[in-house]
């Protein structure tokens, strides 16, 4: 019994040296790198795995010396499998660490992030390869520790082949699609933060895996598809050598309108205090696009530094000159034209009621619902 009791107190004693010796290491490391974010963030998240590993290597390494019964061998392998996991955790913490480092280094909340968000997309993808590699390799070198299991692996080896080719037929549709995830990491042809229509729907790239993107739909909704879709199906992106792009708000007005003062008017809106934080001062221009029938289309191309300002930026344009129209030119809002009485035009009636005409004793030709005249949609003025 004195003998239990001694090999229990040399194996805590020694567990507790190495969680003393782990904190203060780490509390040093805290107080020291209080101005580095690097050395504050391993003190905060790699101390627990830290500490673990200490004592189960401490314990390890304490048992055969404090014991000499053969009970110790099963608590042994028990803490060898412990060690090998915590130690994939701490790898796997570290390896998360760096990556995080290398991401704050880039940031997207800025004018021009391409190269950021080129950077986050790879350094995501890198960070998840990373962690299923150091997954694996835990696993098995954990099965490695088994006597059964390192019998078993000349068995295994021999049916590798079949086993593959099995597998690579089942599985080919997982298998594209992480290589599809590769290929878009590493491709740049889709970067996080990217501005897509995917399926007609406008979104942004939130999240990128091996196996899926996740679109964020200007909605909220969320548009899932696997990364095959990707580098199989054609889609927009619209920032894929820049952020700022260029759009347009198209608006019918009568041919009545004075142009050069709409334009006038168009660049008032976009030096005006309103659209200050939208329009990028690039792009502004007045045209007219279309003139046939009553009405001629006007269409404003504006630009901005991301496609979210342009969108507020077009809506902004289009109600401001909506309204200048209504106030200063209420005359040019579209309207239908239609003649009153007998005109000389294509598709004037005759008299002659073989022909098709309107009777005799009505002069002007047409029924009385024709000869009325229709009005301006909204404005009530007729055009004689």
């Amino acid at each position: 019994m004195p003998d239990v009791l001694l090999s229990i107190t040399i194996i805590t004693g020694a567990v507790t040296a190495a969680a003393i010796a782990v904190t203060v290491v780490y509390r040093i490391l805290r107080i020291v790198g209080r101005r580095s974010t690097l050395l504050t963030d391993i003190s905060r998240r790699a101390y627990w795995p830290t500490l673990i590993i200490a004592a189960l290597l401490a314990a390890r390494f304490t048992i055969p010396i404090a014991t000499t019964n053969g009970w110790h061998e099963p608590v042994l392998h028990l803490i060898m499998l412990a060690s090998i996991a915590v130690g994939g955790w701490l790898v796997a913490t570290l390896l998360g660490l760096a990556a995080d480092t290398a991401l704050r280094r880039f940031r997207i909340d800025v004018h021009d992030n391409l190269a950021a968000r080129r950077a986050h997309t790879q350094i995501t993808v890198i960070r998840r390869v990373a962690f299923a590699v150091v997954a694996v390799i835990t696993i098995g070198a954990m099965l490695i520790t088994f006597p059964s299991a390192r019998a078993a692996g000349a068995s295994v080896l021999a049916s590798a082949g079949l086993v593959g080719v099995v597998a690579a037929l089942a599985a080919q549709s997982l298998l594209g699609n992480m290589f599809a995830g590769l290929q878009l990491a590493f491709g740049d042809s889709l970067r996080l933060d990217d501005v897509v229509v995917v399926e007609g729907e406008w979104g942004r790239i939130e999240e990128m895996t091996l196996g899926y993107v996740v679109v964020r739909i200007w909605d909220e909704r969320r548009l899932i598809l696997p990364s095959s879709y990707f580098t199989t199906t054609p889609f927009q992106n619209w920032t894929r050598t820049a952020s700022s792009v260029l759009g347009t708000a198209e608006i019918d007005v009568d041919w009545s309108l004075p142009v050069e003062a709409m334009r006038q008017e168009l660049r008032r809106i976009v030096e005006s205090d309103l659209a200050a934080p939208l329009w990028d001062g690039r792009v502004c221009g007045l045209q007219v696009t279309e003139a046939t029938g009553g009405t001629i289309r006007t269409r404003a191309l504006v630009s901005s530094a991301n496609s979210s300002a342009l969108w507020d930026l077009r809506c902004l344009v289009r109600e401001q000159l909506v309204a200048w129209v209504q106030t200063q030119h209420p005359q040019a809002r579209p309207r239908v034209r239609a003649e009153v009485g007998a005109g000389g035009g294509a598709d004037q009636s005759t008299d002659d009621p073989a022909a098709g005409g309107p009777p005799s004793g009505n002069p002007n030709g047409g029924t009385p619902q024709q000869r009325t005249a229709e009005t301006t949609p909204g404005v009530g003025d007729q055009d004689q």
